[in-house]
């Protein structure tokens, strides 16, 4: 048999076959991310964790972290930057990203160094807030969204859950370290010695989580609120260990007298304080309030805010503990906690094609925004504030 050669320019390795290459089209525009260092309150927490960063850098995100963030929560810069973050000394430089996390609401003197267009997202802590603020933002066209409007698919304010599991669990912490100095009382009773009375406000998460640190530590514990629902879900959740009762003035007081502890735990928005002055006048020396909710509305009438530096102070002889940022207290855990929620969020966003696409296409993003490229567009602060109201579903389609 003959065989034929048969010309190729071709060598023997060429011609094998190989393996297909296809273009991997990424979705989502990927963005950068501005993680500025805290400045107010004595501000200890942060919005992200180094394994955080290095799982966004990975998703092709640029974090840009200001010197010092994490230093509060004890996490390092070095740390941030092996994960992949770009350390800046320069505040200027965080603030001019496309996506800024931030804990406290920025400055006026911060709000200068943003973008227009620029997506910031913080806490908003509205009894803090002035119009000034409001109208600084709207002049730099920002788009803000606050942690307190977060929703998520279920409805549920889902970023305000995971802070007010870990602010109830804290404030009952706290409010037996502060009893302790007051008066030497434990919180919880041992053989022989009756246990510390606690009056809770509100039997939602803060209240709920309050409430199991409480029953924890062996306090005796009374819970109030004005929901007959939220007080019957927690009966439940708590094995009907715990006596509920709507607020009633006389109910209330007659608690409030006995009580060595009293967290408040129950947003007031543009309402009175549910405990008076007079109630608390009839108080006993040495015990304790810890107001929650105070950047929401007093739930307390002599209550005030108070920072880290002087967490407290004494009016008619107890204790007034008014911390906006009380989970600041335990800023590693609650750092951890918040980022990891940030983490699924914008990973969320990125495979649904940015934050853009999701307002169009997602409710619950809508009803997070207080701003929209400037304009107000939630109904409750514009009333508060006297602020032009837009209706953020006229502004997009």
């Amino acid at each position: 048999m003959s065989t034929t050669n048969i010309f190729t320019p071709f060598t023997e390795e060429e011609l094998m076959p190989k393996e297909e290459k296809l273009e991997v089209i990424k979705k989502g525009k990927q963005f950068s991310i501005g993680i500025p260092k805290e400045t107010c309150l004595n501000e200890r927490r942060t919005c992200i964790t180094p394994d955080a960063v290095q799982v966004l850098v990975e998703h092709g995100h640029e974090l840009i972290i200001e010197a010092g963030a994490g230093e509060g929560s004890f996490f390092t810069d070095l740390q941030y930057s092996e994960s992949g973050a770009k350390i800046t000394n320069d505040p200027k430089e965080a603030f001019g990203q496309d996506l800024i996390l931030k804990i406290n609401p920025p400055t006026e003197d911060e709000i200068d160094y943003m973008k227009p267009n620029t997506y910031l997202v913080s806490a908003l802590q509205i009894n803090l807030r002035d119009k000034a603020y409001f109208l600084k933002l709207a002049e730099r066209k920002i788009n803000a969204i606050a942690f307190e409007f977060i929703v998520d698919e279920y409805k549920q304010l889902a970023l305000v859950r995971l802070i007010g599991e870990i602010a109830g669990t804290v404030s009952v912490l706290y409010a037996s370290e502060l009893l302790a100095l007051s008066n030497g009382l434990m919180l919880g009773g041992i053989t022989g010695v009756r246990p510390a009375e606690v009056v809770i406000l509100g039997a939602g998460i803060v209240g709920e989580f309050a409430t199991k640190a409480a029953i924890g530590l062996g306090a005796s514990v009374r819970v109030f609120d004005n929901s007959l629902s939220k007080l019957r879900r927690l009966h439940t959740l708590v094995d009907s260990r715990v006596p509920t009762s709507i607020i009633d003035p006389k109910e209330l007081s007659k608690a409030l007298r006995r009580a060595d502890v009293v967290i408040g735990a129950l947003p007031r928005l543009n309402m009175t304080p549910i405990v008076t002055e007079e109630m608390v006048a009839k108080m006993k020396k040495g015990s304790v309030i810890i107001d929650i909710t105070i950047d929401n509305g007093k739930v307390i009438e002599t209550s005030e805010l108070t920072t880290m530096e002087d967490p407290y102070i004494i009016k008619h002889g107890v204790i007034h503990c008014g911390l906006p940022n009380l989970t600041s207290r335990m800023p590693r855990t609650t750092t951890k906690a918040i980022s990891n929620f940030f983490l699924s969020y914008i990973l969320n966003y990125d495979e649904e094609g940015g934050f853009e696409n999701m307002l169009i296409r997602k409710n619950e993003m809508k009803q997070s925004l207080y701003m929209y490229k400037g304009r107000h567009t939630k109904k409750v602060i514009c009333d508060r504030f006297g602020l032009t109201y837009h209706d953020i579903n006229l502004l997009i389609f």
